[in-house]
């Protein structure tokens, strides 16, 4: 059964505008369904992105997954990969789960684990979404530590992003 509530507007939106750069994904198409590998009962493994187009000053990025749908004041975070070299531009399917590249990190997602947790909305809700943001981050460091919050990892970013790339999924079980 659906808990009612008004559907929330695309949160990245309401952050500081920021250059915009392009990112694709062999397994998340913009605006359709996941795929089964990225739900969380039934693969939850963190899915392919490439990006290009990243604004010239970027040192460093940040992959987050975001679902502003779920029935919470403040969204959930799927996923958290921190200080991500400026010269990597792509995540390997699973890459949450495996070998990250040299410096970056995980900060806990809010389902307690470092690392990517797959979708997975209360049975019978609404379709909701999963926003895979790249972020551009100006620094080479994000500047916080992998028990930082996921809200002080936004933070950070809505003050050191130079540009943003972002591509959606959605699912519904």
């Amino acid at each position: 059964m659906s808990i009612e509530r008004p559907i929330v507007p695309n949160p990245y939106d309401y952050l500081p505008s920021v250059a915009s750069f392009t990112v694709t994904s062999a397994d998340v198409t913009d605006g359709q369904p996941l795929k089964q590998d990225q739900v969380a009962a039934a693969g939850n493994t963190s899915p392919e992105l490439t990006w290009t187009g990243a604004p010239e000053g970027t040192r460093s990025f940040v992959v987050t997954c975001f679902d502003p749908d779920a029935p919470t004041p403040s969204g959930f975070w799927h996923w958290n990969l921190v200080d991500i070299p400026a010269d990597v531009t792509s995540l390997p399917t699973g890459a949450a789960g495996g070998e990250l590249p040299a410096g970056a990190f995980h900060v806990r997602n809010d389902g307690g684990e470092a690392g990517f947790m797959g979708a997975a909305p209360p049975q019978g809700d609404h379709p909701h979404r999963y926003f895979f943001v790249v972020h551009a981050v100006k620094e080479e460091t994000l500047g916080v530590d992998a028990d930082a919050s996921n809200a002080v990892v936004s933070f950070n970013l809505a003050f050191k992003t130079l540009g943003r790339a972002i591509i959606h999924g959605t699912y519904q079980h």
